[in-house]
């Protein structure tokens, strides 16, 4: 079938918006029309080259749509459903099985380097092969294929066109919290870089009963956005500003627990110095330059230091809890949230990048 996706081709610094053909689902697929997909930083880091991602390759990993085929091997999900896409996963390996699907075995073929090129849901322009599947879906266009294991049947009370950033950025954050770190009713937490994924662990942070969250960041807009939310302290980091003595002031013996969401190793860094003895530290993207930890400050002071990747999540139980909050009017994500047509994606890029669009979510026109 014909579809409009956008392409990031090697060399390019943005996408361009064109029209290709998608071959038709295998029997263990689904077809989803894409109502909308959000934008994720690891989108702008593939656009850029980097995470091993073979181009030219339609991206988007964030999407949400209805549901207009099955194969005839799949089971649990009908045409009409809505579904959230989220991070695919191979569902046999270790991790799989013993119900860690964020730290599958497979995630590299099946989520960056296209290790499906050639099957089904294979994107093509005349003769050109371009690359898909991106994290099981490319949702940076109006109709994808994925399969079961990353579709997420969600009730159709939410507003759909929203709910595809719950399958990547929203669920990392919150998750880093309530999953992973589990800070204690009444603790304290800091997070360093409160874009959309810092923004949404102090969502999960007030949903765990933090009684003080410090939000962290270089940009003051990011900081009111995370007081509107629920942050009780906030830190504008800069060069004359060491965040772990901005925070110790406020809490001398140390915050609980410490999120980095930026992959920057100073803030690393800070996280772990502004840390109390027994304190947790969790970081969701690789630090650049990687984290030199001082071993004598873990030891004696029995710090935690952990990766976390997709929060933690198994997306099938997790998304559909994160909707029933939002419905409840317990986790507000949609506050955060820019809408842009799906032709201003360049436009939302360069948004999000100075700071004027927190998270970008494209709605798809069929």
């Amino acid at each position: 079938m014909k579809v409009r996706a956008a392409v990031a081709y090697e060399g390019q610094s943005q996408l361009s918006i064109e029209y290709l053909e998608l071959s038709d689902p295998g029997p263990g697929d689904i077809l989803v029309r894409v109502a909308g997909c959000g934008l994720c930083h690891t989108d702008v880091k593939a656009l850029a080259g980097g995470m091993g991602v073979p181009k030219p390759v339609v991206l988007g990993h964030e999407g949400a749509g209805v549901v207009e085929r099955v194969g005839e091997n799949v089971t649990g999900i009908t045409p009409g459903d809505h579904v959230v896409l989220t991070y695919d996963s191979c569902g046999v390996c270790r991790a799989c099985a013993g119900g860690d699907p964020a730290y599958c075995a497979q995630t590299a073929a099946l989520n960056f380097t296209d290790g499906r090129s050639g099957e089904p849901g294979t994107f093509t322009k005349g003769p050109e092969r371009i690359h898909g599947h991106f994290f099981g879906q490319s949702s940076f266009a109006n109709y994808a294929i994925a399969k079961p294991r990353n579709a997420v049947v969600v009730t159709k009370d939410a507003p759909l066109a929203i709910l595809g950033v719950l399958g990547c950025g929203v669920q990392t954050g919150a998750g880093a919290v309530t999953n992973a770190l589990k800070p204690e009713p009444g603790s304290s937490i800091a997070i360093f870089g409160v874009g959309p994924v810092g923004l949404s662990a102090v969502l999960g942070a007030v949903l765990h009963g933090c009684s003080q969250i410090v939000a962290v960041d270089v940009l003051p807009q990011r900081l009111d956005a995370a007081k509107k939310i629920g942050a009780t302290h906030t830190v504008l980091a800069g060069p004359d500003t060491n965040p772990a003595s901005a925070i110790r002031r406020n809490f001398p013996a140390g915050v609980n627990c410490a999120l980095d969401t930026t992959g920057r190793a100073e803030a690393g860094q800070h996280a772990i110095a502004a840390l109390a003895p027994r304190g947790r530290f969790g970081f969701v993207t690789i630090p650049a330059g990687g984290l030199q930890l001082n071993m004598a400050t873990v030891f004696l002071n029995g710090l935690s230091v952990r990766g976390i990747v997709q929060g933690d999540s198994v997306p099938h139980v997790f998304i559909p809890h994160l909707i029933d909050l939002f419905l409840a009017g317990r986790f507000p994500f949609d506050r955060f949230l820019t809408r842009y047509d799906f032709s201003q994606m360049n436009q939302a890029i360069a948004d999000q990048a100075a700071g004027k669009a927190l998270k970008p979510v494209f709605t798809m026109a069929h």
